[in-house]
């Protein structure tokens, strides 16, 4: 499919910046008095990382020796590395692509096929690149991190290369008739960098230009126009954003007939400014600055996150608008709604999709997945419901390609359903039709029969109702003895939603475990306004929530405090962290995955700056009030009995600084806390793991820890 979207929409979550240093006196690191730990932030420094490769060592020789632990980790690599997963493709011209990784391929294959050769149940696919020969023969552990082709031939691609799975990429031109980079085409060297066509002699490029070229969060805030064969000092000036921004970026749709090129600045993680560029002119777009643009064509569509008044009309927070481009470009602000939220109704996050002649919408339904489909007939739009699947999770995406002359495939889509206990299935849809031909269904990696799933809800201590789902293994009773994992994130408007896990399945169902996720506010399960309830004073809504789920938990004798623990990752780390400290008579175990746990120096510390519209800012006194009481470096004490608790972080980890978890387990540890543990993979970035191997190898140790902790 081809159409286009704001730059800022597609950059939630992609957090990444320069490795942060120690205050320094020349030679010498000298710690602030109040924290002793600081030469921990040294991403590379020798001491950290033996401090680090030590507690690894310690952490690995405990986990390792729980019975069944090389059997647990052996079942996760068979999932990971199963054959039969769908390869989840996307659409150019006459080929679908599709990145893939298993056994023989560690770091993956970028390979294609066609769609009818696809179809069949072994297709035959073009190897474009191999990672694995290619990483071997540069002697550099890459891992793959996407590319930009270009249309309409699809032979020249941008590729990006990541180094050990950090945010940070390397990119450089290939050459798909010869599957070669091409010499002394477009490349820049490792940069946290964003380089997109703008036709076959330009690229439009945001990265470090040097000195003043970056943000405070680590982000290019100069997009620049390179012309193929000059030097990239030649490059001309595009847009700047300022140097308080989060970043700068564009946009480009080279749609016949609708060329268009906008470029903006994040003004913060959750607001854009955006322009049209037109010649060497800019042209402001008039939108609410919270809210995501899209376009296809003729049109504009404004997905709303806050209230939106136009006149005496005032659209809801969670709304979509749709006007023509062109009156808007004008000033026109007639907009038709597309979709108007309820209490329990939104859509989900990155679920408005595009057609040539529909818009798709992925709706969350009391955190259940509904679609629907609208187009424009007769001056109006009209609205049908897809008969799909329910109650789990659904997503779309479509086909078109506009350079592709008389599209078979310009009203056809991907349609994606699973839920806790069905396998995910990819069909192909067409707008109008609710037939649809199954393409693809991933394995059944264990046997769900007498499994059962239920959506419950507690009330948090305001009164709010929290909505969670509990997956039960087969034959558990409520009893209060069950091992349970109690799984959150709350934040950054992103929904826990149903899905399966062949992993949670042959590692923990299959032993007895319950499964619990939580929908907790700062996601975005009943759209943006659940999010901003959950947002900067208001942080701790979250945590008040997730603790309210652990209680009603225990009080339906799902579970008990001794056989309860919690797991989170990232913001979800933060969260588990502040839980755990708050209320630690709750929980026997904790799993805190690349985590922030410092949040008064979070700022400071790689892409921290860009993440202030979430938390606040702990340099205003008023603000730093509202952060000081869940922020788990500064709250946790000596003297307290906590849950026994295992540290995942990554080295490579250029998104949420490892020195959160360093410093968090040298404290515990400094305080004489004894179940602590610590592991720090030495690859992966901010997802931990840069392979499966690797990958099957920390789920195995948090599994593990959790298994023996809470039986």
């Amino acid at each position: 499919m081809r159409f286009s979207v704001s730059a800022a929409a597609r950059w939630v979550m992609l957090l990444c910046c320069t490795t942060a240093l120690p205050f320094s006196i020349g030679a010498q690191t000298v710690s602030p008095p109040d924290d002793p730990h600081l030469w921990l932030e040294e991403v590379q420094g020798e001491r950290a990382l033996a401090w680090a490769r030590e507690r690894n060592t310690q952490s690995q020789a405990v986990l390792e020796a729980v019975p069944g632990f090389a059997q647990t980790r052996a079942k996760l690599l068979e999932v990971l590395d199963n054959r039969d997963q769908i390869p989840y493709i996307s659409r150019r011209g006459e080929h679908v692509w599709n990145f893939w990784k298993d056994a023989t391929n560690k770091r993956g294959l970028w390979r294609r096929t066609t769609l009818a050769e696809y179809r069949k149940p072994q297709p035959q696919w073009e190897t474009l690149l191999d990672v694995d020969a290619l990483g071997k023969a540069e002697n550099e552990n890459w891992v793959w991190a996407g590319a930009d082709c270009l249309a309409p031939d699809y032979t020249r691609c941008l590729l990006s290369l990541s180094r050990g799975g950090a945010d940070a990429t390397v990119i450089r031109e290939f050459d798909l008739a010869t599957h070669t980079f091409v010499q002394d085409g477009f490349a820049l060297p490792e940069a946290k960098s964003r380089m997109q066509w703008k036709d076959a002699s330009t690229v439009l490029v945001s990265t470090d230009f040097g000195p003043g070229s970056m943000t405070k969060s680590g982000y290019a805030r100069i997009v620049k126009a390179w012309t193929r064969g000059t030097p990239l000092t030649d490059a001309r000036m595009v847009f700047e954003a300022l140097e308080s921004d989060v970043s700068a970026y564009a946009s480009v749709d080279r749609t016949p007939g609708f060329e268009r090129v906008v470029v903006g600045r994040s003004t913060d993680f959750f607001n854009t400014e955006e322009f049209l560029l037109q010649g060497t002119a800019l042209k402001r777009l008039d939108k609410p600055s919270d809210a995501a643009l899209l376009w296809r064509r003729d049109w504009a569509f404004l997905q709303l996150r806050s209230d939106y008044s136009v006149g005496d009309k005032t659209y809801k927070a969670g709304t979509l608008l749709g006007i023509r481009f062109d009156a808007w470009l004008g000033g026109d602000k007639n907009f038709d709604v597309l979709f108007e939220p309820t209490a329990t109704r939104s859509i989900a996050r990155g679920g408005v999709k595009l057609t040539r002649d529909n818009v798709l919408l992925s709706i969350l339904d009391n955190v259940a997945g509904r679609v629907e489909e609208l187009s424009y007939q007769k001056g109006h739009w009209v609205r049908r419901a897809v008969d799909a699947p329910f109650p789990g999770t659904l997503s779309v995406g479509g086909l078109h390609d506009p350079f592709v002359k008389d599209d078979p495939l310009a009203n056809s889509y991907f349609l994606n359903y699973a839920d806790f206990m069905t396998p995910d299935s990819l069909y192909l849809g067409q707008a109008g039709s609710d037939k649809r031909e199954l393409l693809k269904s991933r394995p059944r990696f264990y046997d769900a029969d007498g499994m059962r799933a239920e959506q419950q809800f507690a009330i948090s201590k305001d009164g709010t109702k929290v909505p969670y789902f509990v997956v039960w293994p087969k034959g558990a009773k409520a009893d209060g003895t069950n091992p349970t994992v109690l799984y959150g994130y709350g934040g950054y408007q992103i929904s826990e939603l149903p899905r399966y896990s062949g992993e949670y399945g042959v590692a923990w169902h299959a032993k007895g475990g319950v499964l619990v996720v939580t929908n907790i506010r700062g996601g975005g399960e009943f759209g943006p306004t659940w999010h901003t309830s959950a947002t900067k004073s208001n942080k701790q809504r979250s945590y008040d929530d997730f603790a309210a789920v652990a209680e009603d938990l225990i009080a339906r004798k799902i579970t008990g405090p001794k056989h309860l623990g919690i797991y989170g990752g990232s913001n979800g780390g933060l969260l588990v962290g502040a839980v755990m400290v708050q209320r630690p008579e709750l929980f026997g175990a904790v799993v805190c995955a690349v985590p922030l746990l410092d949040m008064r120096r979070y700022h400071m510390l790689l892409a921290g700056n860009s993440w202030m519209a979430e938390y606040g800012n702990p340099d205003i006194p008023e603000e730093w009030e509202w952060i000081k009481p869940y922020s788990p470096y500064q709250n946790v004490k000596a003297g307290v009995r906590y849950p026994k608790v295992l540290f995942t972080t990554s080295t490579r980890d250029d998104r949420v600084h490892p020195a959160h978890a360093r410093k968090m387990v040298a404290r515990m540890l400094e305080q004489g806390h004894k179940d602590v543990l610590y592991y720090e993979n030495m690859e992966g970035g901010h997802g931990g793991a840069a392979d499966n191997s690797q990958r099957a190898q920390l789920q195995a140790l948090r599994l593990a820890f959790l298994w023996s902790a809470l039986k």
